[in-house]
């Protein structure tokens, strides 16, 4: 196999604009900061996505921020609606909340046939938000390939986050609900996927894999903004796994990377 790539990230991208406590517009996305931060890991990383048309200003600034931190764009493609932009507010404690989302370019796309095939050369790929009803991981699960995928996003469809054939099913809980942590990744390998993880904020995360499960702490820290601390720690958890970590140490890992993420504004430094 063609191991060009260690990891291949597919999915969303967007601008963040950010008002409160952090007041900024940053490049930002599950599958770009997934990307960028597994590209900071040690991995080699492409991204799969598309943004606005060429010369979209928003589209550019997408492209650099990527190249400028390793990640090969050589499968960006930029479509007619513009780049997704993404209003966020960051409270006083560095917690974010959503506040307007616009999918932009990203809705209804999935990657072209040529490109899925050229995925089946990566280890492994990652999907972030996609709104394809779940047709590019159905195409490459069925073609051995290993994907995670971040099902705890603000979703379109739900087919889109189905879970069937993942290797690995990334979902989030508020902290208030830590206690259902267990059973949702008890439910997520029982409809299909082989492992789960269940980040929850300042109480750590919780695995289920190899019908083991995991507990891991966060590091303590004062948050910043807790913009992409969750696709931080999907970073480190499968920048680690993929280097023969096992599971323990990648929870340790994706907490270190999300807590380094907390002291800055956005998914990654800019």
């Amino acid at each position: 196999m063609n191991q060009r790539f260690d990891l291949i990230s597919v999915g969303d991208n967007c601008i963040d604009r950010l008002s409160g406590r952090a007041a900024v517009a940053l490049v930002g996305g599950n599958a770009v900061n997934v990307a960028v931060q597994a590209a900071r890991a040690g991995l080699r990383t492409a991204y799969v996505g598309v943004v606005g048309p060429e010369g979209e200003a928003n589209g550019d600034r997408v492209a650099a921020a990527l190249m400028a931190n390793g990640v090969d764009i050589g499968w960006l493609e930029r479509g007619a609606r513009r780049t997704p932009v993404t209003e966020q507010y960051v409270g006083t404690d560095g917690d974010r909340k959503i506040l307007r989302e616009d999918f932009g370019a990203c809705t209804g796309w999935t990657p072209r046939p040529d490109i899925l095939a050229a995925l089946t050369t990566a280890p492994h790929v990652h999907i972030g938000w996609i709104n394809d009803g779940g047709a590019a991981r159905r195409a490459l699960v069925r073609r051995g390939v290993s994907v995670s995928q971040d099902i705890s996003v603000n979703c379109l469809s739900a087919g889109d986050i189905s879970v069937e054939g993942l290797e690995i099913a990334f979902a989030s809980l508020p902290e208030a609900r830590a206690a259902e942590a267990e059973d949702c990744a008890a439910a997520l390998v029982a409809k299909g996927a082989k492992a789960a993880v269940v980040t929850l904020g300042r109480l750590g995360s919780l695995a289920l894999a190899g019908n083991r499960l995991h507990c891991a702490d966060a590091a303590g820290i004062e948050a910043t903004d807790t913009t992409g601390a969750g696709d931080s720690y999907i970073a480190g958890f499968l920048a680690a796994r993929l280097v023969g970590a096992p599971v323990t140490e990648a929870m340790a890992a994706g907490h270190a990377r999300a807590a380094a993420t907390c002291t800055h504004p956005g998914g990654f430094p800019q």
